[in-house]
Order: C-alpha cells, then sequence, then structure tokens
C-alpha cells in the first residue's frame, strides 16, 4: 500500500523537482500537485511535464493533500506555510526537505499550530539548481533524516519513512539539535570553508594573473564545486542554524591552530597522524555507499 496518493511540492528547485521525478518513478499513481512562487519556475514545471498539475498559489495546490512537502529555503518555510494555513485538509502531514531543523520546526509550529509536521532532510544534492537539474536517482543510497518532535506519533514518521524508502533513501531518525550539530560538521562547515577559500582564491587572482584559476589542482575544484551551490539556500542554513555551526567553527579553529604550531615548529609525526586518520576516515565514507572511489570522485567530464 502506497504511503500517500497526493503528494504537494512546494518549491520547484533542484530537490523538489528530483521528489517530484522519484515519486513518478516509483509511485507512478501517485497525484503530484507543484508549486513555487516564481511564475518563471512554474512555467517550466508546466513545460517539461514535471507534475500533475502546477497551482497557482499555495493554498490551492494543498487543498487536498495528504502529503505536503516544503523544498523552498529554511528562511521561507515560515512564510510559505502561511500562505497554505487555511487551505490545509486536517489529516495532511507536513514535511520539508531543509538543511537545519530545530528553526525550522519552530517556524512552521507558529503558523501550523494544529498541524502533523514530521520534518525531514534527504541529506543528497548537487551544485546545480533549477526545475531542469532534478533527476529521479538523486536520494538512491543516501540518507534522509526525520526529526519529529516529541510526542508525534508512530503512524506519522512510518508513512515518511516509507515514503522515502520508496524513493531509495535509508531514514534515520534524530532529535532536530542533534540533526543540526551532525549537519553542522558534516555539511554547512565544508561549505562555509568552501566559500571562504574560493573567495580568497578570488581576492588573490588579479595579484596572481588568473593562475589560481588557470592552475587549479583537484582540491581547488572540489571546493569550487561545493563553493556553487544555491546561495540563497545557504544563506539560510548558516543564519538559522548560527548555533550549531559557531559550535562546530570554534573547535575547527581550535584545530587549525593546533595544525599551525605543527607545520611552524617541524611535528610531521603530528601531521602524519592527522592524515592517518582522516585518511581512514574517507574510506570508510567510501566503503558505506556514500562516494565513489573513481578517479575525481566517479563524475564524468
Amino acid at each position: 500500500m502506497l504511503p500517500f496518493a497526493r503528494v504537494t511540492i512546494i518549491g520547484l528547485g533542484l530537490i523538489g523537482s528530483s521528489v517530484a521525478r522519484a515519486v513518478r518513478q516509483a509511485m507512478p499513481t501517485v497525484r503530484i500537485t507543484g508549486y513555487d512562487a516564481d511564475p518563471a519556475v512554474r512555467a517550466t514545471a508546466v513545460r517539461i511535464d514535471l507534475t500533475d498539475d502546477v497551482a497557482d498559489s499555495a493554498g490551492a495546490a494543498v487543498i487536498d493533500a495528504d502529503l505536503v512537502m516544503l523544498c523552498v529555503p529554511v528562511g521561507a518555510m515560515g512564510a510559505v506555510a502561511a500562505e497554505f494555513a487555511d487551505d490545509l485538509p486536517a489529516e495532511a502531514i507536513v514535511s520539508d526537505v531543509g538543511g537545519s531543523k530545530a528553526s525550522v520546526i519552530a517556524a512552521l509550529r507558529a503558523v501550523l499550530p494544529q498541524a502533523t509536521i514530521v520534518p525531514g532532510h534527504p541529506v543528497a544534492g548537487t551544485e546545480h539548481s533549477g526545475p531542469e537539474a532534478g533527476f529521479a536517482t538523486l536520494f538512491r543510497g543516501r540518507w534522509c533524516i526525520l526529526t519529529p518532535e516529541e510526542g508525534t506519533a508512530e503512524a506519522p514518521v512510518a508513512r515518511l519513512r516509507a515514503f522515502w524508502e520508496a524513493l531509495g533513501a535509508q531514514v534515520e531518525i534524530m532529535t532536530p539539535r542533534h540533526h543540526d550539530l551532525v549537519l553542522a560538521v558534516t555539511s554547512h562547515v565544508p561549505h562555509l570553508i568552501a566559500y571562504s577559500i574560493v573567495g580568497t582564491a578570488s581576492d588573490l587572482e588579479g595579484v596572481t594573473q588568473s593562475e589560481v584559476i588557470k592552475f587549479s589542482a583537484g582540491g581547488f575544484r572540489d571546493f569550487t564545486r561545493i563553493a556553487a551551490s544555491d546561495p540563497v539556500m545557504w544563506r539560510d542554513v548558516f543564519l538559522n542554524n548560527r548555533e550549531a555551526v559557531l559550535e562546530i567553527l570554534q573547535r575547527l579553529t581550535e584545530d587549525v591552530t593546533m595544525l599551525q604550531r605543527a607545520i611552524r615548529w617541524g611535528d610531521g609525526d603530528q601531521l602524519f597522524d592527522l592524515f592517518t586518520r582522516t585518511r581512514a576516515i574517507r574510506r570508510s565514507i567510501i566503503e558505506q555507499g556514500q562516494d565513489d572511489a573513481k578517479p575525481d570522485f566517479g563524475r564524468t567530464h
């Protein structure tokens, strides 16, 4: 039995359009309604036949939904939910795909006090954006983290788990605060570092007459790939997960200071021990199927 019969996707960018494609592939009888605040995105969704219907407003999109999936930047969650609050069916489940969870829960609960809310975060994506960037296999073999509020009934959580598993994801349950701390380490701070180092290289480019760009090695290429991600989405993630990000940044600052001392004083043993430990972590990521060991991480050219 399908977990949902009528799914509404609000926000038709990379993740939203990938959800639509994945639902069509895995659950072809599910009715999908899409909505995006940008008329141009809605027009593109119609042109590429992304969903069964494309609504002209958030309220119209949710009228008969039994699952409403919010695929908008985390800073816009509350405002978007307020747009459809009066039209949301009492039995519908509201979920999302945002990269921070505590702030999203607070924003949604403020405008949907009686709704069944099961926040989620598929840990998957690319540096591309827009409705044409999505693909049905984006979530296959990846993790989706659900962060239900304390006291949430088991049935809606089980339905969301079944939904994401049908799209090929592995599902983990966490508290919102733990999610935000884990993702600050594994995603948010790495993105912040990428944005920072690419910005530094841009400043140096004038001094080095474009040599930074011309002679980019693999490491810098990967930084630029991460730093090409949606700036609106990542601005909102950092502002809405500031406490966890600042906590991890402080720890990172201390660790970088330690590395500075090791390099300054020629402590090769400390450097070697760290690099050996981090290399093992990288191999574990590959072994667990979260990346590809092929050259250039399996990317084609």
